[in-house]
């Protein structure tokens, strides 16, 4: 399946607008094109802004699936037409499983595009730009609509051309268009809101729903890559689930006891496989930059690296792919879009509980020496993390805690990916020894890692001075 990055404008014009002059343009072409857009009954692929089409006519005729990029850019997914012809690619279901779920994927709008495409090119004859004049015809739910509309999409151009052709459009009267696609004008009003606001909740409960729901939204938007086995966004969805485990855990009132807890336990499920992944990644690249000066090390560790990772990623895709996780998704929008339990409350005073505790196993930390610590010091580390996930409930207020604690968390976790690099190190070191290679570099390379796990000791104190002051927790009473 080929990828990629779109970035484009639209622009809604009169019917009788005129394409302005535009420095470097060329000759256009015309295109009649046919789209078949496709979408749950309740339209759940629009809610998100993701668009799935069948196209024909044009230069990129296909299946095309659209999903939101950063800022205005979007991500697509492209599959020849003669993939599937009987419907919809299960490769282009996939990305998207975790929005329709169990939901049936079929027709709900049909387009007819005249397009008058014209290039616009720089000295060396490199295409910038296309801007793309169109005439459309379209029908949903049985309503016809007819409208003119200009898009200009970049090809090997930078935002500058853009920018050019924008002041050229809006000086010859064209406004930024009202919607975001060709679909989202057709479908119109029927279109819902991606969240639902929580039910009968106020104040701080209200702002704990209000995060989880952020986090929920995190997992699914992040799901199409960690599927994909993008770097960040393992890292993005595993950290969304610590944030809702954490939040159903430190909040546990908020929502019926039964219904929390199954939610933790399904959640650390779910953060199993991308843990083995996202560990492996990690790991991975930690070594190569810790063995470069020991190749035998390096070519046995990066090998059994790669083995864990491939067997996560494996793990990781059946996960997904199964009937536990879209079960999982549909409990946790029931838990974080439904209302609060009877009696919910005391939100500050459970976020000061998790500090508190934070506070405490650091100090049992402190009472003990060599490797005996370590332990002590990792559990101390979750728990400030759990502390600093309930302190970004609060919004504003909370801010400068969760920071404070976040440079906390950064020293003990330095700490703890030394501690667990030098037990991977001790690992191989006695395979290496049974296969009868030489186990000196693995000793040097453990010894680097003890020193790296005392020097980042040494900003301990500060960081913890840091996230004990007074001004900054006195908003949790």
């Amino acid at each position: 399946m080929e990828t990629a990055i779109e970035s484009e404008r639209k622009y809604d014009v009169p019917a009788d607008f005129a394409l302005p002059a535009v420095d470097g343009t060329g000759e256009p072409a015309t295109h009649e094109l046919e789209a078949t857009y496709f979408d749950t009954p309740d339209l759940r692929l629009a809610a998100h802004r993701i668009t799935l089409r069948r196209r024909t006519g044009g230069t990129d005729a296909g299946w095309h699936l659209k999903t939101p990029g950063d800022g205005a850019a979007r991500v697509e997914h492209r599959l020849p037409l003669d993939r599937s012809a009987d419907g919809v690619p299960a490769e282009l279901l996939a990305p998207v499983r975790a929005v329709v779920r169990r939901q049936e994927v079929a027709p709900v709008a049909r387009l007819r595009t005249r397009r008058v495409e014209t290039p616009v090119r720089d000295a060396a004859g490199r295409t910038l730009a296309l801007i793309a004049d169109d005439t459309v015809d379209a029908e949903a739910y049985g309503e016809a609509q007819h409208w003119r509309e200009v898009e200009v999409e970049l090809v090997e151009g930078g935002p500058e051309v853009l920018e050019a052709v924008e002041r050229a459009l809006l000086a010859a009267g064209a406004t930024p268009a009202a919607g975001p696609s060709k679909l989202g004008r057709v479908l119109g009003g029927r279109v819902p809101a991606p969240d639902r606001p929580a039910l009968s909740a106020r104040g701080t409960v209200a702002q704990v729903q209000r995060y989880a729901r952020e986090q929920r939204a995190a997992l699914v938007a992040n799901d199409p890559g960690a599927r994909a086995g993008d770097e960040d966004a393992v890292h993005d969805m595993r950290v969304a689930i610590r944030r809702l485990r954490s939040t159903l855990k430190t909040f546990r009132s908020v929502w019926p006891a039964d219904r929390a807890g199954r939610l933790r336990d399904e959640l650390k499920w779910l953060a199993g496989p991308l843990g083995a992944v996202r560990d492996a990644q990690v790991m991975r690249g930690r070594m190569d930059r810790l063995t470069g000066d020991f190749p035998a090390a390096h070519d046995r560790l990066t090998h059994g690296l790669a083995d864990d990772l491939d067997r996560g990623r494996r793990e990781l895709t059946e996960a997904l792919e199964g009937d536990r996780y879209l079960t999982l998704l549909d409990e946790l929008d029931a838990a974080v879009d439904g209302p609060p339990a009877v009696g919910a409350g005391r939100v500050r005073r459970r976020a000061r509980k998790a500090l508190v505790r934070a506070d405490e196993l650091l100090a049992e930390a402190d009472e003990r020496t060599g490797d005996d610590r370590d332990p002590h010091l990792h559990e101390a580390r979750k728990a400030y993390k759990r502390a600093r996930y309930a302190a970004e409930v609060f919004g504003k207020p909370g801010r400068r805690l969760a920071k404070a604690l976040t440079g906390l968390q950064d020293v003990l976790g330095e700490h703890q990916d030394a501690v667990i690099t030098g037990q991977l190190l001790r690992e191989h070191a006695g395979r290496a020894h049974e296969a009868g290679e030489n186990g000196f570099d693995y000793g040097v390379l453990h010894e680097r890692q003890r020193r790296a796990g005392e020097r980042a000791l040494e900003g301990l104190a500060a960081a913890r001075r840091a996230a004990s002051r007074r001004r900054i927790r006195r908003f949790l009473g």
